[in-house]
């Protein structure tokens, strides 16, 4: 398995998997969104859920787990007032109350270089539990 892009402060890399499915994303609008998860044994970040291209937001947020933190890219498509067609992608940092404290800091640390490595993020979004991420946010952080 060949790795892309080495986080310097965790250690942690980041698969060519996860960059590709990223681009395929952005580019050819093959998926929705992407879910990303920390392999702690093998110190590797690996796509754990892939959402087609007719899945919307909610399905990305019932994909995230209730006790493990995840990172996951979204692409919201929008019609600005202008009637103009536009696409924004956003970085959530998904870090729910109940997860271990140990992933918490893990992803916290790595969070960075996953970002670094997925070129193209607009916008950012950290969240600890669905109400801070809901659907509502991301149509006004886009606009």
């Amino acid at each position: 398995m060949a790795m892309a892009f080495k986080m310097a402060t965790t250690g942690m890399w980041v698969t060519d998997e996860c960059k590709n499915s990223f681009m395929e994303m952005k580019w050819k609008k093959v998926h929705k969104y992407v879910v990303y998860k920390i392999d702690e044994r093998s110190r590797l970040v690996t796509v754990d859920k892939v959402g087609g291209p007719d899945e919307g937001y909610d399905d990305l947020a019932a994909s995230l787990p209730n006790d493990d933190c995840r990172y996951a890219v979204f692409d919201f498509d929008f019609v600005t007032v202008d009637n103009c067609h536009k696409s924004k992608i956003f970085f959530i940092y998904w870090s729910p109350t109940a997860s271990r404290i140990r992933a918490k800091i893990l992803y916290a640390t790595s969070k960075d270089g996953l970002r670094r490595a997925l070129d193209g993020i607009h916008y950012e979004v950290q969240a600890t539990d669905p109400t801070e991420m809901g659907f509502d946010i991301i149509q006004d952080r886009a606009k």
